[in-house]
C-alpha cells in the first residue's frame, strides 16, 4: 500500500525512490541461463548472455547501470547494447548478477503485459533498423527495451500507480494513456523512465533515443514503442497500426509498406495486406 505521503509525491520523488531499488529479473531469464549451462556443460560466453539480457528489460538495465559504474572507474567506452555491457563486466561477473537477482512476480498481470511490449518494441527496432544502413538497430532495439522501465519499475514496487491509470484509461476517463497516467498520477510514465535514466548516468545516446524526438533513429524508436503499444492493447485491427506503418516507411523509404507490416509478428497475409493498403492511403489519399 502507499503511504499518504507517497500518494502526493511527483516525478522526482518517484524517481529518486525507485531508481534505488534493487531490480529483479524476469523468471525466465535464470531459467533460460541454466537451461544453456546444462546444456552446454560449461560457463555461457558472452554472446549467449547477451541474448538472455537483451529479452529482459530489467536484466538488461542492471547490466547497463554495472558497466556504466565500472565505467566511471576506468573511463572505458559508453556501454549502449547488451554485449558491451557483458564484455565490460565479464562473463562471470554477469552470470553472478543474474544467479543472485530476485525475480519479478510472473502473475502480475499488468507488469507481464508491459514488459512482453517493451520486449516487441525491441524486436521490431532490430527487424525495422535492419532495413536502413545508417541505423545501429542493436542501440535502437535497447532503447526501446528500455522505454517501459519507468512503469515497469511501478509495476514492480507501487502497482496501485499503474493500476489507477488503467482504471481511469478503461472507465472511460480518460482517452488515451498518457492522459490517464496524467490525470491519476500527475506525470507521464515515460517522463518517469527518462528521470531515472538521469540518476542512473545512462550514456546520453541511449536517453535521447528513449526520449525519442531528437533525430531519425530516435523517432524510429520511439516507433517502435507507440507501434508494439497499438499492437498489444488493440490487436491486429487497432486503427493507430496503419499510421505507424506510413511513419515507418518515412523513416524507411527504401522499404515497401508490405514488407514493414510484415514484420510485426502475429498477423496474416490478409491483415497484413488491409494494413499496407490503408497506410498507403495515408501517404497518398488520391492513389485510388
Amino acid at each position: 500500500m502507499l503511504s499518504d505521503n507517497q500518494k502526493r509525491w511527483g516525478v522526482d520523488q518517484w524517481a529518486a525512490y525507485l531508481s534505488s531499488r534493487d531490480l529483479p529479473c524476469m523468471p525466465r531469464s535464470k531459467t533460460r541461463l541454466l537451461e544453456l549451462e546444462t546444456e552446454e556443460g560449461e560457463r555461457l560466453a558472452a554472446r549467449d548472455l547477451a541474448d538472455i539480457a537483451a529479452a529482459d528489460p530489467f536484466l538488461c538495465l542492471h547490466l547497463l547501470r554495472e558497466a556504466e559504474s565500472h565505467r566511471a572507474q576506468r573511463l572505458g567506452h559508453e556501454t549502449t547494447n547488451p554485449l558491451g555491457a557483458v564484455m565490460q563486466l565479464g562473463t562471470d561477473s554477469v552470470h553472478k548478477l543474474l544467479v543472485d537477482s530476485a525475480e519479478t512476480n510472473e502473475s502480475n498481470h499488468g507488469l507481464a503485459e508491459c514488459e512482453a511490449r517493451a520486449h516487441l518494441a525491441s524486436r521490431l527496432a532490430l527487424r525495422w533498423g535492419a532495413a536502413r544502413a545508417d541505423i545501429s538497430p542493436d542501440e535502437i532495439a535497447m532503447a526501446a527495451l528500455l522505454s517501459e522501465i519507468g512503469e515497469l519499475l511501478l509495476w514492480s514496487f507501487a502497482e496501485e500507480l499503474p493500476l489507477a491509470a488503467l482504471e481511469a484509461l478503461h472507465a472511460g476517463r480518460a482517452p488515451r494513456s498518457l492522459q490517464a497516467q496524467v490525470d491519476t498520477c500527475g506525470f507521464r510514465f515515460k517522463d518517469l523512465t527518462l528521470k531515472c535514466a538521469q540518476i542512473w548516468h545512462l550514456p546520453p545516446l541511449l536517453t535521447q533515443l528513449i526520449r525519442g524526438i531528437d533525430n531519425t533513429r530516435a523517432n524510429l524508436s520511439r516507433l517502435c514503442t507507440d507501434t508494439a503499444r497499438h499492437l498489444t492493447t488493440g490487436g491486429p485491427d487497432d486503427p493507430a497500426l496503419p499510421s505507424d506503418i506510413a511513419e515507418a516507411k518515412h523513416i524507411i523509404p527504401s522499404a515497401s509498406l508490405e514488407w514493414l507490416t510484415e514484420q510485426l509478428p502475429g498477423l496474416n497475409d490478409e491483415q497484413v495486406a488491409r494494413i499496407a493498403l490503408k497506410a498507403a492511403d495515408l501517404m497518398d489519399p488520391s492513389h485510388h
